[in-house]
């Protein structure tokens, strides 16, 4: 969730420009003197927790799947397993999708799921010209989709360099590239369902002295385990679109607002997930769209219905209803507080990340030790909130605005 280019957990563990530190270091530039706003403490304390989610990123090694497959006389495209790249890469991704389907076509499409990228799977159908129909054991805010953070991550666990292959860069880079055009004709919308936040990165020692270890002797990599074991093995696509992407700033520190020795900033994409998903959910059912509630156990279930071209995004449901064993769950807990207006920003500390958004306050507990980078969670199915886990993440920043706070009295 975090872990991706230029989100919070990113800027800690990631290499090349999707760390922030380094592209700073690279850039070489400083944020001009009064160009950092005042920034209030936020009210940080584990009192104030509302709620605790947990997701299972849809992870597949060679990339999201996004082939076609007969299913006897159905037609069935592939759109799932895009890790912790869903929200980013999902308009780009729907195009993709809706252009093989156009290619049968037929003038009426069905969509298994509502997550993200069913949902935007159907509205890119509908721009189209197709009638859709959505199949979904649930609406979207009943989906793994909203237990995300809800930021910009287009390369978070995405793939595995290796079993990618050097082809799915290209297909990255046209997912991401028309995925970033598209929220951008969302941004200024009333109750803001995509927006840009002012992101701190925070360091006790300096950002180049922050490395990850080495792989293990003899631990093996994904082709002989069958899993990745060190971040090193994931694929990094940032460079590819650095062209559009707003850039790092250095802080000075005269200017650095947090009581901590050294402070990075970048503006970052985020979704809103109330204002984003009722936006969604709008536009499908004005332009027409049918969503039917439905559970499936098989793919032989697809035979009985009306439509012969069928979207498939289950996300990580398709590990059992589609029996697709090259998924590979990654575990993700984001903790919620109440919304604070005054003080929207982003920070990053000792392995936590905070994104302040119009719906809560979003804690999540990173890469505590500063050792796993992306192998945060991987492999890791348990779907139950983990208390432990939302204390120390929240703690972490309450202490720090604690010190903050008193550097402003």
């Amino acid at each position: 969730m975090f872990a991706g280019s230029l989100a919070l957990g990113a800027l800690a563990t990631r290499k090349s420009w999707a760390s922030v530190p380094e592209a700073a270091a690279a850039l070489r530039r400083t944020a001009p003197a009064g160009s950092i706003p005042h920034l209030p403490p936020m009210r940080v304390h584990m009192d104030q927790l509302t709620d605790i989610k947990v997701c299972l990123r849809p992870f597949r090694p060679m990339g999201p799947r996004l082939d076609v497959e007969k299913i006897g006389d159905k037609t069935v495209i592939h759109n799932y397993g895009h890790g912790g790249s869903g929200w980013s890469l999902s308009w780009g991704s729907a195009n993709i999708a809706v252009g093989k389907a156009a290619a049968t076509l037929k003038e009426s499409v069905a969509v298994i799921g509502c997550g993200v990228i069913g949902l935007t799977s159907a509205l890119t159908a509908q721009r189209a010209g197709k009638t859709v129909t959505i199949y979904t054991k649930a609406l979207l805010p009943h989906t793994r989709s909203v237990r995300a953070n809800g930021s910009w991550t287009p390369d978070s666990r995405v793939a595995l360099t290796k079993p990618a292959g050097p082809e799915f860069a290209a297909v990255w880079e046209q997912m991401a590239r028309y995925s970033w055009r598209t929220y951008r004709d969302y941004l200024g919308l009333p109750g803001n369902p995509i927006d840009f936040r002012d992101n701190y990165s925070l360091s006790d020692i300096p950002f180049d002295q922050r490395h990850l270890p080495p792989p293990a002797p003899g631990v093996g990599d994904y082709s002989t385990t069958g899993k990745p074991q060190h971040t090193s093995e994931f694929a990094d696509y940032g460079d590819l679109i650095r062209d559009i992407i707003p850039n790092p700033e250095d802080i000075d520190p005269k200017d650095n607002p947090f009581p901590v020795a050294h402070a990075r900033r970048a503006n970052m994409m985020m979704f809103n997930f109330g204002a984003y998903g009722h936006l969604l959910l709008s536009e499908f059912y004005q332009a027409g769209g049918k969503i039917v509630i439905r559970e499936f156990h098989n793919p032989a279930d697809l035979k009985s219905l009306p439509e012969d071209v069928i979207i498939n995004c289950p996300g990580y449901a398709a590990s059992d209803w589609w029996q697709d064993k090259t998924l590979i769950p990654v575990r993700g807990q984001t903790n919620w507080l109440p919304p604070q207006a005054d003080a929207l920003y982003g920070v990053e500390y000792r392995g936590a990340a905070l994104l302040s958004k119009t719906d809560g306050v979003m804690v999540q507990g990173l890469d505590f030790t500063h050792t796993l980078g992306e192998m945060i969670g991987v492999g890791n199915s348990f779907e139950h909130a983990d208390r432990s886990e939302a204390e120390k993440a929240i703690g972490i920043f309450e202490d720090l605005f604690a010190r903050m706070g008193k550097e402003h009295v």
